[in-house]
């Protein structure tokens, strides 16, 4: 089975549910503890075997590519000064095996839309990972492993496409993807049989909610190439995740073992800071 080498972090995205903060910062600059909350997702990567990263990004975000440049005359300041802890987390920020892309998504028409546009930066039959940058995926406190990673890892053995989900209450299933499975223990993935984006409570076919971490084959982006408009109008990735199943691929749910923080929004950002900086020693 393919390695699986690149993952696509859809960052062109306005960030409406944190404005203020993000009227002039794009979203996935504003920090959570000691580092933006790319540079959280783009480690997830890391530890999950990843280190291609193709930003789908737009005007106005460059501060994200940035980032992840080398910046000499900060570096040169810093070796100057023999301020060498600073260095070296200037370093870690882009390791040297880390290759960092972008391109850009014209017109926001939906996730779907978002990930075809990195279509033509996958080599033929090449399957890839997608990360939304909104929602952090942390292992409980003071547990280690990476969720992403056993994602990779049932793919590397199965060549069934991987969803993460996790539980939702009932009367929340309208803001999510949601799958149709028998219920997977914790760690574990289970045969899909179809996803719904963002049904009633009357027509959800599960409560487990699509988080925002995929493992897929490279024959989504043909799907995604003729994707009709669903839910709000917009290409979504599930509804071509749907028909990757009609045309009988196996699609797996995986439930995670960690937790989520919904950074896209205040409280969940908010959570994140406050929870993480306690785990990481700081006083709150």
């Amino acid at each position: 089975m393919n390695q699986v080498r690149k993952a696509i972090i859809p960052v062109a995205g306005f960030g409406t549910r944190l404005l203020p903060i993000s009227k002039a910062i794009p979203k996935e600059m504003v920090p959570v503890v000691d580092r933006p909350l790319i540079q959280h997702v783009v480690e997830e990567a890391l530890a999950a075997g990843i280190n291609e990263i193709i930003l789908v990004t737009r005007e106005g975000k460059s501060a994200i590519e940035d980032h992840f440049d080398a910046d000499f005359e900060l570096e040169h300041s810093l070796a100057s000064k023999e301020k060498n802890a600073l260095l070296e987390t200037l370093f870690a920020i882009s390791p040297e095996h880390l290759k960092v892309t972008s391109v850009r998504q014209a017109n926001a028409q939906g996730l779907g839309h978002a990930i075809y546009c990195a279509a033509h930066l996958l080599d033929n039959d090449e399957p890839f990972a997608v990360i939304l940058p909104d929602v952090l995926v942390k292992p409980q406190a003071g547990e280690d492993g990476c969720d992403l990673g056993s994602m990779v890892e049932r793919w590397t053995a199965t060549g069934a496409a991987q969803v993460m989900v996790e539980d939702v209450p009932k009367e929340e299933v309208q803001r999510y993807g949601i799958v149709d499975c028998d219920e997977p223990a914790a760690g574990e993935s289970a045969d899909m049989r179809g996803v719904v984006e963002k049904p009633g409570p009357e027509e959800a076919p599960s409560c487990l909610s699509v988080i925002g971490r995929y493992v897929l084959p490279c024959r989504i982006m043909a799907l995604l190439s003729d994707q009709p408009p669903g839910a709000g109008n917009e290409i979504q990735l599930t509804d071509a995740i749907d028909r990757l199943m009609q045309e009988g691929s196996n699609v797996q749910a995986f439930r995670m073992l960690g937790r989520t923080f919904d950074c896209g929004h205040i409280e969940g950002w908010l959570q994140a800071n406050v929870s993480l900086a306690r785990e990481a020693g700081y006083e709150v």
